[in-house]
């Protein structure tokens, strides 16, 4: 290849590192500080590059596309795959991450129980390390303890990892009782379109919360004279918002009713656990929530998070595009009821076994066992809705289910302006996914997938939709830059390698 098309291609991967990260070229430059032009030149391939500007670069956009040092990971996947055997759903990625930033609403010793060691919990420890939180990893169960300071030290945070975190928003509900002022860097994390904090700012002014972003951080100003006087409405039924909100909820010592309040997987765990603390929750599991906060609390608590849907739903579109057999155990069945019947309409077959207590006592469980199915298109478009509709992140699996599928199925992603988009890379691999807007997709099925090499989507879940159909596709496919998958999954590579896949991690240095 030619200089000219090395750095047509950099350019052409800064360029899409930059858009997933929600960046303007302008904005780009300023991290840079350089001009927007430089930035234009850069991405059209008619800059020369230094490697140590193109370390920058990776650093600014958090992308391992164009980091140096030892170099991304990688996948190498052999195919097509029969799965066999059994695997244990683990726990909630997203429970995890509330739970760590709600530890900080308890001055006693907080231990949680199987925590998903990701890469976004290993983000979220080091900003909570960086303002004296002492945080250790218990046994290999990955039981993890947290024992916050008396006095938080808000000015060490850690920048760098805040910005690699969309979590580092939930510090605003706890943080609000600990200080009247504070600041907090931009959240970063996946980038799936503009995501705004608003919501959050009107979830939270209630409890005397304003903010202001300016140049990279929240600036966060208390009036602690401030109370809810009335319930607080949210606009949005986002599970993060409502996790804000519990949280503030939490440690002001009135009632406070939460009306349009997710009732997702993530926010009851969030609310069992607020329980354990001593604080009065009513209306876990509805779109109502009433809580009776505490002026403090010092409690040592033990908590066991439950088991984690959307990694359920991963491996049960593993071994429905594999047309395998396979045993799925604690699965978080009453989180996965209409993804499971919108399958059974498609064909899909599988048992069950009868429900059981996850380890918080209130969770119900099945284990799972997926048989060889011949599916079809479902009559009706597939969307999501909040629970306890079809779940969000559950979407993407239905792209790469419906390309094994006979006949056309159009998914519709209504919440985010720019996740449907990466369901096209499935065409790489064979298959007929047509964007028709920025919310919606038609696929057309069946689908013989073929190997090939594909860069990974940004997004968590199109980035494991991919990896997914390469288990099916005929010869060897490369999925490269897989950090993304890292943030959200533990070890999915080597688990899938024990139901029999043929999944090896490399890097190019």
């Amino acid at each position: 290849m030619t200089d000219e098309g090395y750095q047509g291609r950099i350019g052409n991967l800064i360029r899409d590192a930059r858009t997933y990260r929600g960046l303007t070229q302008s904005e780009l430059a300023e991290r840079l500080s350089t001009s927007q032009s430089a930035i234009n030149r850069i991405e059209k391939g008619h800059q020369n590059l230094s490697l140590k500007m193109v370390a920058r670069i990776g650093e600014a956009l958090d992308s391992e596309i164009v980091a140096l040092g030892a170099g991304p990971t990688h996948l190498r996947v052999t195919g097509p795959t029969t799965l066999s055997g059994s695997i244990d759903v683990k726990t909630s990625k997203n429970a995890g991450v509330a739970l760590l930033c709600a530890s900080l609403l308890n001055r006693g010793r907080t231990t949680l129980r199987k925590v998903a060691r990701i890469e976004e919990v290993n983000r979220l420890l080091e900003v909570l390390n960086s303002v004296g939180v002492q945080t250790r990893w218990l046994n290999d169960d990955n039981d993890l303890e947290i024992v916050p300071p008396r006095q938080l030290n808000l000015e060490n945070i850690d920048e760098t990892a805040a910005r690699r975190t969309r979590s580092i928003i939930m510090f605003l509900g706890p943080l609000l009782h600990r200080s009247e002022t504070f600041e907090l860097p931009y959240a970063g994390g996946c980038n799936l379109g503009t995501r705004t904090v608003e919501p959050h700012m009107a979830a939270l002014r209630p409890f005397g919360l304003e903010v202001k972003a300016t140049d990279g951080s929240y600036h966060a100003q208390v009036s602690p004279a401030i109370a809810p006087g009335r319930p607080i409405v949210l606009t949005e039924r986002g599970d993060t918002v409502t996790e804000n909100a519990l949280m503030a909820a939490a440690l002001h010592p009135g009632t406070t009713v939460i009306r349009n309040a997710s009732s997702n997987y993530m926010v009851q765990d969030l609310c069992f656990y607020l329980q354990k603390l001593g604080v009065t929750v009513d209306g876990v599991g509805t779109t109502t929530l009433t809580v009776t906060g505490v002026e403090d609390i010092d409690v040592d608590v033990d908590y066991a998070p439950s088991e984690d849907p959307i990694e359920a739903m991963s491996l049960l579109a593993a071994a429905i595009v594999t047309q395998s057999s396979i045993t799925i155990r604690r699965v978080p069945i009453e989180f996965l009821e209409i993804e499971l019947a919108t399958l059974e309409e498609m064909g899909f077959q599988y048992s069950r076994t009868e429900e059981y207590d996850a380890r918080n006592g209130r969770t119900r469980l099945v284990d799972i066992t997926t048989r060889p199915s011949h599916l079809r298109a479902p009559h009706d478009k597939i969307h999501p809705m909040p629970f306890p509709g079809l779940n969000i992140d559950n979407l993407p699996f239905f792209a790469v289910i419906a390309a094994v599928a006979e006949g056309q199925t159009l998914l519709h992603d209504w919440v985010y302006e720019n996740r449907a988009i990466y369901l096209t890379e499935l065409n790489k691999l064979g298959g007929q996914v047509k964007l028709l807007d920025p919310h919606r997709v038609m696929i057309e099925g069946p689908t013989h997938f073929s190997g090939t090499e594909i860069v990974c989507p940004p997004a968590l879940r199109p980035a494991v939709v991919i990896l997914l159909a390469m288990l099916a596709s005929k010869g060897t496919s490369v999925l490269r830059s897989t950090y993304v998958i890292h943030r959200g999954y533990e070890d999915l590579a080597e688990r899938l390698n024990t139901l029999g896949a043929s999944i090896e991690t490399f890097r190019d240095i």
